[in-house]
């Protein structure tokens, strides 16, 4: 019997106590062993908009989990060849983990953008869907299976933790001046105000 491995993948900046909570629930609910956090190199949606540099982030990530054992840094994402996607991503996750199955933890707006992203079928194939569970978003199941044959019972849907924080309302409050004591680990906000990130 393999090991069950959710995988939390983000931009993570910066990445906060709503990103430790998730993998929380996921963990709990699905009984994993670890969830690897894997910061994405060069975010395939953001490409608009100005992303911290992938070494701090990956720093940050690391200060953020360095307190929980059941979590791990999974730098796979930093270093490849462009353009990234999660499924060109999980082959390679099977390589270092061939005996794992693994569970894609993502918000349910994300479920429902799913047939959008590159190769949805290649992703079920490979893995579950940890889906978290937002009554705000309404998932119209026949246009998703029809697009994504199977989908459905490749999902499993999370309760939510009690964390609203977002990595941009962060940014803007560094920018502000204002606190963000608790919102992040410690560790993560000394880190932030030691290299001026976000002013």
């Amino acid at each position: 019997m393999g090991s069950r491995i959710g995988l939390l993948g983000g931009t993570f900046d910066p990445p906060h106590l709503g990103h430790v909570a998730l993998a929380a629930a996921a963990r709990e609910q699905l009984a994993l062993d670890t969830v690897l956090f894997l910061p994405v190199g060069d975010p395939p949606h953001k490409q608009d908009q100005v992303v911290t540099a992938v070494s701090h982030r990956i720093n940050m990530v690391q200060a953020a989990i360095a307190a929980h054992p059941h979590y791990t840094l999974d730098e796979s994402d930093t270093h490849r060849p462009r353009p990234h996607s999660t499924a060109t991503l999980l082959p390679l996750l099977r390589q270092q983990y061939p005996d794992a199955q693994f569970w894609l933890i993502i918000g349910g707006d994300s479920l429902r953008d799913f047939p959008t992203w590159h190769d949805p079928n290649e992703i079920v194939e490979l893995c579950r869907l940890a889906v978290l569970a937002r009554p705000s978003v309404n998932l119209d199941w026949e246009r998703l299976q029809t697009a994504v044959s199977g989908l459905q019972t490749a999902v499993d849907f999370l309760d939510p933790p009690h964390f609203r924080i977002s990595s941009t309302d962060i940014r803007q409050r560094v920018r502000d001046g204002d606190t963000i004591d608790g919102m992040v680990e410690t560790a993560v906000c000394e880190y932030i105000t030691t290299h001026q990130l976000y002013v």
